[in-house]
């Protein structure tokens, strides 16, 4: 056999010798892990260099920053809620009810700040309301893989 041969014959070997991790059973794959936290990322990220962009007054900035503060946090309150809900964990009434005042009074305070924003173009309004909904539902979709990846390693 040549070198390259045996080259190629020992590297097929250390190939074949690694073992592949596998997923857990009910562990969310590596690429829907990695495209929830992309989403996150692309729609905070642009929502606020959006408001750092913007020709608005530093109090309006603040008021839309908070709106997306509160409207995450909200969001993941509420599916933690309901997913304690599912697995027959214990959830107030009031805390759930609360999480969906939460979520309800966030997406409310957005959509009638951007009604009545009068500085803001139409296609500037659609920018934040769009980038606000990614941020939200991305932001479930992390929280719900982080719980099923924690639930997959405690079933070990």
């Amino acid at each position: 056999m040549s070198s390259d041969e045996e080259l190629m014959v020992e590297k097929a070997k250390k190939t074949s010798n690694k073992v592949k991790e596998e997923r857990k059973e009910g562990e969310p794959s590596a690429a829907f892990k990695g495209a929830s936290w992309a989403a996150l990322l692309v729609g905070v990220t642009a929502y606020i260099i959006g408001l750092f962009n913007a020709a608005m007054e530093l109090n309006e900035k603040g008021y839309y920053f908070a709106v997306l503060i509160f409207g995450l946090y909200a969001a993941v309150s509420l599916q933690k809620a309901v997913r304690d809900k599912e697995d027959g964990i214990s959830v107030t009434g009031i805390y759930y009810g609360i999480s969906w005042f939460a979520l309800i009074v966030a997406v409310s305070l957005m959509a009638i700040g951007l009604y009545n924003a009068g500085s803001i173009i139409l296609s500037e309004k659609g920018f934040y309301a769009m980038a606000f909904v990614l941020s939200l539902f991305a932001s479930v979709a992390v929280q719900k893989n982080i719980r099923d990846t924690q639930a997959a390693r405690d079933r070990e």
